[in-house]
């Protein structure tokens, strides 16, 4: 029972999960900021986002798997299918289950949080849609991933209507001065992507995964990471610099350019996609404290303000 456990823990990828967290982080504490945050709405937001993280985790094992991309010559983690621990017809039925307890836990959101019935389709348009991309990054006949759009995918959902979205839960409205934390979070989201596909680059090239690391190549992949992280910290900062509190509230933010640049620095200076591999949690933490900083000063905004 405890291996079983165990097994379908390590396919759901723990070590990911923040992704979809940081984008209902940043929703919420721009909610909060104009005092029109509900804790009930957050903590159902980062449910519903953390069963749709583990559906594309447990789809990416599946879709991989079946077209051969992993394989013994990827860098990454063994996963479940490829280590004979679990069946394809098992990751399906997990795959299924998987989606009948996001659905009950983005519906139980969206009626809690939102009265109009407008509204309320769009969120459950806006779930299937999210359900479908989870699943279709890397199966089907067709799969987005390998012709790199994944990207596209990552920024829209993990940036943009991951922000937005919850911020509108939250406060009924969507603002304009959304777009640049919503931005922020949806480059670092790549730069998580960009990185797993770097890693992976001369594996996916060889099985026909056109990621936009294969497409660019290593040397541009790297400038490309380096346009990600720097995007990120700038709109984020932006952001921070155009509220009416006082400037030294926002220095704490400082810190997640000596984390990025850091970071940066050392995928620069990577010469194999071996030396890649080690570098996925470090852009996962990288890409979590300067959200999280990010939270921290708005937070202390909207207390002096």
């Amino acid at each position: 029972m405890k291996q079983s456990l165990r097994i379908w823990l390590d396919a759901a990828r723990p070590k990911t999960l923040p992704l979809a967290l940081v984008s209902i982080l940043t929703g919420s504490v721009l909610a909060y900021s104009t005092h029109q945050f509900s804790f009930v709405v957050a903590v159902m937001a980062f449910l519903t986002a953390t069963l749709l993280q583990i559906l594309s985790n447990l789809a990416n094992d599946y879709g991989d798997a079946v077209k051969g991309t992993d394989n013994d010559k990827r860098l990454g983690p063994m996963r479940a299918i490829q280590s004979g621990a679990v069946t394809q017809q098992d990751m399906k039925q997990a795959m299924i289950i998987n989606v009948i307890l996001t659905v009950i836990a983005g519906l139980t959101l969206v009626i809690y949080a939102l009265e109009s019935l407008q509204s309320i389709l769009a969120f459950i348009g806006l779930g299937v849609l999210a359900i479908i991309a989870a699943i279709a990054y890397t199966v089907g006949n067709k799969p987005y991933g390998y012709v790199g759009l994944g990207d596209i995918s990552v920024f829209i959902f993990f940036g943009l209507l991951g922000v937005a979205g919850t911020y509108f839960l939250h406060t009924g409205i969507v603002a304009p001065s959304l777009a640049l934390p919503a931005i922020g979070c949806g480059l670092l989201a790549v730069a998580v992507l960009n990185i797993n596909n770097m890693r992976d680059i001369e594996n996916d090239e060889e099985c026909g995964k056109r990621t936009v690391a294969v497409r660019l190549g290593q040397k541009r992949a790297k400038q490309y990471h380096f346009v990600l992280l720097a995007g990120a910290v700038i709109a984020f900062a932006a952001y921070l610099i155009h509220q009416p509190s006082p400037i030294w509230i926002s220095l704490p933010f400082l810190l997640s350019l000596l984390v990025t640049f850091k970071h940066g620095k050392a995928v620069w200076q990577a010469d194999k996609p071996a030396q890649i591999a080690p570098m996925m949690p470090v852009i996962v933490k990288c890409s979590m404290l300067t959200n999280l900083l990010f939270a921290g000063v708005v937070i202390a905004q909207t207390l002096v303000s």
